[in-house]
């Protein structure tokens, strides 16, 4: 029985099944399912039953193979020399993430860009009392449309994106040795809210993946999920799976357990090369902050 339902999952994750549907509720489980078909095929060649073993072994395979390539680096070569960007995304859980730990956290890691998703209006005094207004003076403040961008480079152009998603998306265009790059602070809805909803989002999204975007934020999606798989064909780039760092959790982050998935993610275009990701947990925020150095290459 046990076997039944993670074959059941694997072929969610495989067709493509999630996207539109309460599947995608489920299909984050797939990188566990791996641990459980391990355990049910050992238990199944002491019980010697020999069929039962032949298809725990086949589901590990199918699995491995959609899973081993997101902890393999891609190895992309940085050029000697090479600008580098340093984007940051936060879930600010309604204004109520730490304020003087975000801003620290920006000013030790040298960040150049910063998202924020679920900005509370009455968060903002706040964040810049804490001094975020003196690191990064420039800024697409949008806490109506949820998400919003500070940054330490002037904009050449912001505002919200001009995509059909359930809220507006914010972005903003600055120049970056001499590139103008597109960075869009990323929320969707979210797939229990409604599944047809969120991937619509996430389709959405397709229409700003270019080779100097740079995605960023709270997607409400795992790479098991069909609709970021397809998001990331058009041209996009997840800078943990590029880096082989395949297994980073995100959310929940404010619970006694660790992290369960990662909801959380940088995407870039092909103008860029990641170098570095990391991972935060900020007091107040029920998502892990996720940074990312790029080259621009």
């Amino acid at each position: 029985m046990v076997l039944v339902g993670v074959a059941g999952l694997v072929v969610v994750r495989v067709t493509g099944l999630d996207a539109g549907s309460v599947f995608a509720l489920v299909v984050v489980g797939v990188p566990y399912a791996v641990v459980v078909t391990v355990v049910v095929g050992v238990v199944t060649v002491v019980a010697g039953a020999r069929w039962l073993t032949v298809l725990a072994l086949g589901l590990l395979v199918v699995q491995l193979v959609v899973l081993v390539p997101r902890f393999v680096a891609d190895g992309t070569a940085v050029p000697d020399g090479a600008a580098r960007l340093r984007v940051a995304t936060v879930n600010s859980h309604v204004g109520n993430v730490d304020a003087k730990a975000l801003v620290d956290f920006v000013r030790s890691e040298r960040i150049d860009v910063l998202a924020v998703e679920e900005l509370a209006p009455q968060a903002i005094p706040g964040l810049d009392a804490a001094g975020l207004r003196d690191v990064m003076p420039y800024r697409e403040l949008r806490p109506k449309d949820d998400s919003s961008l500070y940054s330490r480079f002037p904009f050449t152009s912001s505002g919200p994106l001009a995509a059909p998603t359930t809220w507006p998306q914010t972005t903003a265009t600055l120049t970056v040795a001499g590139r103008a790059v597109e960075v869009v602070a990323v929320h969707t809805y979210y797939p229990a809210g409604d599944p047809d909803r969120w991937t619509r989002d996430m389709i959405a999204l397709k229409a700003v993946a270019h080779e100097n975007s740079v995605l960023l934020g709270d997607f409400n999606a795992t790479l098991d999920h069909e609709p970021m798989r397809d998001l990331l064909s058009a041209g996009l780039v997840d800078s943990h799976a590029e880096l082989g760092r395949g297994w980073a959790p995100t959310w929940p982050a404010d619970r006694a357990l660790p992290p369960l998935v990662q909801l959380d993610h940088v995407l870039h275009g092909h103008g860029f090369a990641a170098v570095a990701v990391g991972e935060r947990t900020l007091p107040g925020s029920d998502h892990r902050l996720v940074f990312a150095e790029l080259a621009l290459v």
